[in-house]
Parts: structure tokens; sequence; C-alpha cells
């Protein structure tokens, strides 16, 4: 069994979205070094049904199948702004509408963006502690970027980028793994 399906998601509705352009490096970054299949949501793809759902089925078919794709992902690349020290209401709605099993062993990579380096802790504090009740495997580098670290919404920072990157290699054992796993039997 190889991993096959990398799923992004920003917890931005901005267009453009510092998150979403840093997602997006990392999804391609990852996509092409290990040959996966990326896909890359926002909030905004969600829809208007997100705002009253109180669980997955009162979201409509197109935000469920996003739901579901995220859910079902091999490698899940998530990034949210930091919105007064965490991330955005929108973004953790999303998140509690996936099942608590649904993400169990899955590798993550956290990334978040901000105005300054007043919030960079915003991935040990707020995101890896949400993704460990998934039992997730939020790896151990994640990756944040301030507003100085972009030129046109893009990550431009070298240093920024080569975090990136580093995350990136520490999908390797991941992806090792899922190679030399037995198929089962169906």
């Amino acid at each position: 069994m190889a991993l096959r399906k990398l799923v992004g998601f920003a917890g931005s509705f901005n267009k453009p979205s510092r998150s979403r352009a840093l997602v997006d490096l990392v999804a391609d970054l990852a996509a092409q070094r290990y040959g996966l299949v990326a896909s890359v949501y926002d909030v905004a793809d969600f829809g208007p049904s997100l705002g009253n759902a109180r669980r997955a089925g009162d979201l409509d078919i197109k935000a469920q199948a996003i739901l579901r794709d995220i859910a079902e992902a091999d490698v899940l690349v998530v990034g949210t702004p930091t919105y007064k020290g965490s991330y955005t209401g929108l973004f953790k709605h999303v998140i509690d509408l996936i099942d608590p099993g649904a993400l169990l062993g899955t590798p993550v990579i956290l990334t978040a963006t901000g105005g300054g380096d007043r919030h960079a802790l915003i991935v040990e504090h707020q995101l890896r502690p949400l993704f460990g009740f998934f039992q997730a495997h939020a790896l151990p580098s994640a990756i944040y970027a301030a507003d100085r670290d972009f030129t046109d919404y893009q990550p431009a920072a070298e240093p920024i980028r080569q975090r990136a990157r580093q995350a990136v290699a520490e999908l390797a054992p991941f992806v090792a793994a899922a190679q030399r796993a037995p198929i089962a039997a169906e």
C-alpha cells in the first residue's frame, strides 16, 4: 500500500491568502518529491452550508465530499492564519466535523501564518495538540511564516522555503513504510 493522496486544507477565507499559499507550497513540494496526487482546499470551498453544520451530514454534497477527502488523506497539510493567538474559528469548525478516528496515524504537516513573530508558537500550542487529539502523526518540523516572509502573497523567504523542504523530508519514513506494507487481501 503506497501513500497516494495528499490533501491540503487552509483555514482562510481570504483570496489571495498567505495561509493558502504556504499550504500550496508544502503540498507541491511533497507531491513532487513522493509522486503524490495533491488536492488543496480552503474554508471558502466549503460554501454556505458550513456555517450551519452541526455535524458532517448537515453539509451540502460538495462540502461533504471535501470533508471526506480531508478525512481520507494519506498525508495531510494544514494551515491557518493566526487569529488572536490561535487558529481561525472556521478552521476549527471544519476539523470538528471530522470523525475522531478518521485521522489515526495520518502524517500531518502543520503550517500557520501571522503578522509577526508574536504568533509563532501557534503550531506548538494550538495545532499540535489539536491533531494529537486525533492521534495523527504531526511531523516534528512545522512551518510558521510572518507577513514579511511573503512577496505578492507567495512564500519568498528562503528560511521558510527551507523549513518547508525539511518538513516534507520528514514524510520519507511514512512513504517507505507504506511501500513495505503487505497488500491486504480483499
